[in-house]
């Protein structure tokens, strides 16, 4: 071999080290990024085998984290798996009583924060490879040479041991010492990879304490009312199952939709906070479990003037046969008067209970009680049964919301974008207001806030709305109502894909990719569960 190729081969790892160096500033996943390093620096200093260490929190210990080994086909942790722990125990770093654990290669490199290049590990002196070479034994492997260089981050702190094993010559294939040239490569890959790893774990960190405020945030509606606390938890995994069926679509018109995982954490992220602004809704509207409550359920003080009303009758009964009336028929109009008065009285407890849908012709008898029964309030004026505000109440066709109340509530949304806009996000995090923003709005336009049209919104925020309706159908700790089974939920989801109210394309991917069955293993009651319709509008 002449000088050049050598020569080459030391460029060529150079340019190896700087490619190397980009993409593990840009791996997000943590164990992915561990195992990256690792074969970086396999890859660089020609070696069969290697194991990454990292030093343990308290710093008594090097944990193993990754190990590789060509010749015999080992592979544990990162994307192979985490290493069994009884196999590969921690290292400690002191003895019991204090003292440095030096005899341990990987031990005496973390601790003393210096390279150990070892030619021979069978005739090294002043280390203990008796570990080695019964392992050597058991597998028939012969451990040679070992480079085992520590991981230092910014501030010069050991966070992890690079220990690598057996360089291997490229063009014999013969085992034999890692050079200085081998040292310098992998000295310079551990520094930048811990600067990486120091990077991504404070960036983890980082991103465990923005997602504990979001959790805050979400307690705090929780605590407001527990009829949203849950719903704030679906929604968000119920748009991840949507999302994660959509990207992995490959016929039809979602086929090119695709994620990476910066776009599923910004997608994670919108969904955690798409009702963050309920904290400015008040509860008694939140929690409106029948159409004449507020602080108290007022159906109680109907029922009190349906007493008197009762009372009245029978003094008028009393009078009348004071007056001459015949008894018998005193008494047998009276009894019609209480059997008509207990069956209003009925109706109106029924009426006030929230439903799908109240019929016109039952909404005018409430407005005939009304003005049927009259009684006298407090100020000693006879004034209609109902109260204008009763009727309003009781009279409400869907739900248990007025006109006025459902606008409080709808503000939510307002609040929801004003709230995040008002945030300054990091790019990759930039379109979380418009995903969260957006799930209320229609794909004809007639949604809110804002009206937005289906060519006008996201995909993301198009599939967080089809989430936050199929949950409120399915939802089972609603105040209002009962959760709708599986098959009556998809109904009206079929009924809403015709009318223009969610993404058509998007509700093919939910009913096809059996999204809905999914989230209802997870989350619905088994009587929920039920068989829904062969082809529910698809």
């Amino acid at each position: 071999m002449n000088a050049v190729e050598p020569l080459n081969d030391l460029f060529q790892r150079f340019e190896q080290l700087n490619v190397i160096g980009a993409s593990l500033s840009s791996e997000r996943n943590i164990d992915r990024l561990l195992e990256n390093i690792l074969l970086a620096a396999k890859a660089i200093t020609h070696a069969d085998g290697g194991t990454l260490y990292r030093v343990r929190e308290d710093r008594k210990a090097l944990r193993f984290e990754i190990v590789r080994n060509d010749s015999l086909s080992i592979a544990y942790g990162g994307t192979a798996g985490k290493p069994d722990p009884a196999k590969f125990q921690e290292l400690p770093l002191y003895r019991e009583n204090g003292e440095e654990n030096n005899s341990l290669v990987a031990a005496h490199s973390a601790i003393h924060a210096r390279t150990v290049n070892i030619a021979d590990a069978y005739t090294a002196d002043g280390f203990d490879f008796s570990g080695t070479r019964n392992f050597d034994q058991q597998t028939g492997y012969r451990s040679q040479s070992f480079l085992t260089v520590p991981m230092k981050n910014h501030e010069n702190e050991v966070i992890g041991v690079l220990q690598l094993i057996n360089a291997i010559d490229p063009e014999s294939g013969a085992v034999g010492v890692f050079s200085d040239a081998d040292q310098r490569l992998a000295e310079s890959l551990a520094s930048q990879a811990a600067i990486a790893l120091t990077n991504r774990l404070l960036i983890s960190q980082l991103e465990e304490l923005f997602e504990a405020f979001i959790t805050l945030i979400n307690l705090a509606i929780d605590e407001k009312s527990p009829y949203t606390g849950g719903h704030c938890q679906r929604v968000p995994s119920l748009t991840m199952m949507l999302a994660e069926a959509v990207d992995a679509t490959t016929e039809g018109p979602m086929s090119s939709f695709m994620m990476t995982d910066k776009d599923r954490y910004e997608l994670k992220i919108a969904g955690l906070l798409h009702d963050c602004g309920k904290v400015t809704t008040p509860v008694h509207v939140v929690d409106k479990a029948t159409k004449l409550q507020t602080i108290f359920d007022r159906i109680q003080m109907v029922d009190t003037r349906f007493q008197v009303i009762r009372r009245d009758a029978e003094l008028a009964m009393l009078r009348a046969v004071l007056d001459g009336t015949d008894r018998v028929l005193a008494e047998q109009t009276w009894h019609e008067q209480l059997r008509a008065i207990d069956e209003d009285r009925e109706f109106l407890r029924r009426a006030n209970v929230g439903g799908e849908s109240m019929k016109p012709e039952d909404q005018e008898r409430v407005r005939h009680i009304s003005r049927t029964y009259r009684w006298v309030n407090d100020k000693g004026n006879e004034v209609d049964f109902l109260t204008e505000n009763e009727v309003e109440n009781l009279t409400i066709r869907a739900g248990t919301l007025t006109q006025e109340e459902r606008q409080t509530i709808n503000y939510h949304i307002v609040a929801t974008i004003k709230m995040l806009e008002s945030l300054p996000w990091p790019k990759h995090l930039k379109r979380v207001p418009e995903y969260a923003g957006g799930h209320h709005e229609r794909m004809d336009g007639k949604g809110y806030p804002r009206g937005l049209k289906r060519d006008e919104m996201s995909v993301q925020a198009r599939i967080m709305g089809i989430a936050d309706i199929f949950e409120a159908l399915t939802a089972r700790d609603r105040p209002y109502k009962p959760g709708m089974k599986l098959s009556q939920a998809l109904r009206i989801l079929g009924n809403f894909k015709k009318n223009g109210h969610i993404d058509p394309d998007l509700f093919d991917v939910f009913i096809k990719q059996k999204v809905y069955l999914k989230y209802a293993e997870q989350y619905l009651e088994a009587s929920q569960i039920d068989e829904p319709e062969a082809s529910p509008d698809t």
